[in-house]
């Protein structure tokens, strides 16, 4: 290797991790570590660098969040009201006695399954709050004021929007500019009733398109959803996850493994915000992994997601279907709660690939989130999951369930998969968490900026027996190769989450100063005046104490029998918006911008939802994440992505486009939030001479330009960068 320039040599050139893919593996299958070498590429580093001053920052490492929507300033006065099902529960609760063969009778969701989404819907620049609500009372759009310093730090603007959807019983939400032309459209799904797409009109109001767009005719027990292109025409397209026939019973939960579901279902963007169902043409509905005779049967699915899990340039569909109270295979039941991976052909026709991928554990899987989390180079999935502590109270209160279910210490536990070149996925277990709590929404995000991704994950839930309330927010920290500790500190001043049934969390810099921030919202809360009884500490370790539930019924000296207690009664839910206090480290954001219509040859969707994101620091530390379009439950990050830097000052962002065009951009700064353009040129492509890449760079580039897309000084820019980053991948 040349010797480096020594105006530079401070820069370490060669990733930490050594090149271990074989000759024969494509490039596009994982992001290469890049080694950087020669005269002229010194000197193309040098220029960047020249541009970008470093800055320098001190402090402590400790992050803590704080709850604004506690504040009468922040304009938050969300509640979640009441759900179709809820007076059917109360009903039941009324009772004096009741059999657990009534328990099947009670909704599972009888307060609702509100999810949320972070979207800039009026393109102003920041990140807004879309919430779900209940028949009766408004969805809420909250117009993001921090920056603006107004009295109300966030406004209600649903209703002049046009996006409260008053009259349903609305569950999740996901967004995307659906028909390419610069601003984010909505939709919002119902586990009763009809799903609604509402159409940006680009001034900050939604025309309501269900009806004559093909989202909106087909009623399901709809729960969460998820856009992606999945034939490569630059449209995006949409995934929805369906539970049960009718949600204002549990029949599906425990009755029957597979007679209640309904199936998913995929819709293709036909162009112009016209949708038709492909379900069955698409192979989402053949899964498999099930007993002999039940393959291709339906799922009860709560999550839902497109992401490009095995970096071949396509979205691929991942859902988390749950076990509900049916026993493992290895108990005497039958396995149907999987993670289930339908691997893209690239034109839209899906495969069941979830035994083959090492997935077919059996779980009550709630919620999703996916990232790099061991710098090996390929994405890992985080399943949220019932948890190991609420199984206790299950065995203890109710013998049925406790003859029917028997589980083990890490049979429900929420976790990680680590994915590798060969596809397959393997679960290293929890390690020294050894036990972890219920969970619904899910998401990945560098909380500290120390360079590695952490986990957040919320959850509740109302059942008969009892209230779970064993979540008190939990946030696992990275110790940045794949292995996790609780961070009982971040979230300890904030809202009390052991009395929110949360259901959608979603991530985003709220505040816009490079700190992820965390928002979610709860279908119930816990009075404060109802005790919560704590779990007995069979696992002895740090969340023993924090692990705690309701109480709903009493036994009798009849075997089977419960009394009702007028303690069942609960709140409404709350919205929480968890302002990231920041610390010393350094970080970046990253917005991509797909140029489907803008150039000659971009293919991909405005947003650039599916494609994937590497962030290098100049130690050679990665981290990446893949822009999705939903995912967590029932919910949507924001499709901003920010990075940490630890404390280094520069680091330089690889991006893997669908359709499996790689673009790199060297020298970005501490405090910079890119606006990343596809650039349709491979600088691993097949070019068989340099002019030609010069050409199509050059071109493009211009193309961007004279759209309005990108400065002079950002188009020279990246045609420094993506000459530098063509060289190093053929030195």
């Amino acid at each position: 290797m040349c010797e480096l320039n020594p105006l530079v040599s401070e820069v370490p050139v060669t990733s930490r991790h050594t090149d271990t893919r074989s000759p024969t593996e494509p490039s596009s299958a994982r992001f290469p570590s890049v080694e950087l070498a020669g005269n002229l590429l010194n000197r193309l580093i040098l220029v960047l660098l020249l541009w970008m001053p470093g800055l320098t920052v001190a402090g402590d490492d400790t992050v803590t969040f704080v709850d604004i929507a506690q504040q009468l300033s922040s304009g938050l006065d969300y509640q979640r009201g009441e759900s179709v099902s809820t007076s059917l529960a109360e009903e039941l609760y009324l009772k004096p006695i009741l059999q657990p063969s009534d328990f099947p009778d009670f909704p599972v969701k009888w307060r609702g399954a509100p999810g949320v989404a972070l979207l800039d819907f009026d393109a102003d620049g920041d990140i807004d709050i879309y919430v779900t609500n209940g028949p009766g009372r408004d969805n809420s759009l909250f117009s993001n004021q921090l920056r603006e310093g107004e009295p109300s730090e966030l406004i209600d603007l649903a209703s002049q929007a046009g996006v409260a959807a008053t009259d349903q019983d609305s569950s999740g939400v996901c967004f995307g500019d659906t028909d390419n032309d610069g601003d984010a459209d909505l939709f919002v799904l119902s586990n009763f009733g009809s799903n609604r797409f509402f159409e940006n009109r680009g001034d900050g109001t939604f025309d309501d398109r269900s009806s004559s767009h093909g989202l909106g005719s087909d009623v399901r027990s709809s729960v969460s959803c998820s856009f992606g292109d999945v034939d490569g025409d630059g449209l995006l397209d949409v995934v929805v996850a369906n539970s049960w026939q009718d949600m204002s019973n549990g029949n599906a939960i425990g009755r029957d493994p597979f007679a209640y579901n309904q199936h998913n279902q995929l819709y293709r963007n036909l162009g112009n915000n016209h949708f038709e169902d492909v379900s069955l043409s698409s192979g989402i509905r053949q899964l498999r992994g099930f007993p002999p005779g039940f393959d291709g049967s339906p799922s009860l699915t709560w999550a839902v997601a497109m992401v490009d899990y095995d970096l071949d340039g396509d979205v691929d569909i991942i859902h988390a279907d749950d076990q509900g109270v049916i026993p493992f295979a290895r108990y005497g039941g039958v396995d149907r709660g999987f993670i289930h991976i339908l691997d893209n052909d690239g034109s839209g026709h899906f495969t069941d690939v979830t035994v083959e991928r090492g997935l077919q554990e059996p779980g009550q899987w709630m919620g999703l989130a996916f990232a790099d989390l061991n710098d090996d180079g390929h994405l890992d999935i985080f399943g949220s999951n019932f948890g190991d502590f609420a199984t206790l109270p299950f065995t203890a209160l109710n013998p049925i369930y406790g003859v029917l279910s028997p589980y083990e210490l890490g049979d429900s536990s929420s976790r990680w998969y680590f994915g590798s070149a060969s596809g397959e996925f393997s679960s290293p277990g929890v390690g020294d968490l050894v036990a972890t709590p219920f969970g619904w929404g899910a998401s990945m995000f560098d909380y500290d900026n120390d360079a590695d991704t952490d986990i957040v994950y919320h959850g509740g839930h109302v059942t008969v027996v009892i209230n779970i309330a064993d979540n008190f927010g939990v946030i696992l920290e990275n110790d940045g190769h794949g292995a996790f500790d609780y961070d009982l500190q971040a979230l300890a001043g904030s809202a009390d989450h052991h009395r929110r049934i949360v259901h959608g969390v979603a991530v985003g810099d709220l505040n816009d100063d490079g700190f992820s921030d965390i928002v979610s919202v709860s279908n119930a809360d816990i009075q404060p005046e109802i005790p919560l009884v704590q779990h007995a500490p069979v696992f002895s370790t740090p969340v023993d104490p924090l692990a705690v539930y309701q109480v709903n019924l009493e036994t009798t000296d009849k075997a089977f029998e419960y009394t009702t207690k007028a303690q069942a009664k609960i709140a409404n839910g709350t919205l929480s918006v968890e302002i990231n206090s920041g610390n010393h480290r350094r970080w970046a954001k990253v917005v991509l911008k797909g140029s489907k219509g803008l150039t000659s040859q971009g293919v991909v969707n405005r947003d650039g939802i599916g494609a994937v994101v590497r962030f290098t620091t100049w130690n050679g530390q990665s981290t990446m994440r893949p822009v999705t379009g939903g995912s967590s439950y029932a919910s949507q990050d924001s499709l901003e992505l920010g990075f940490g830097l630890g404390d280094e000052r520069y680091g330089q962002i690889d991006v893997l486009w669908p359709g499996g065009v790689r673009n790199r951009l060297y020298g970005v700064r501490h405090g910079e939030t890119v606006r990343f353009p596809e650039i349709p040129c491979a600088i691993d492509g097949p070019w068989s001479r340099f002019g030609d890449y010069i050409h199509c760079l050059g071109s493009s580039l211009g193309e961007l330009w004279s759209a309005g897309e990108i400065s002079f000084r950002e188009k020279a820019r990246f045609f420094a960068s993506g000459v530098l980053a063509y060289l190093a991948e053929r030195h």
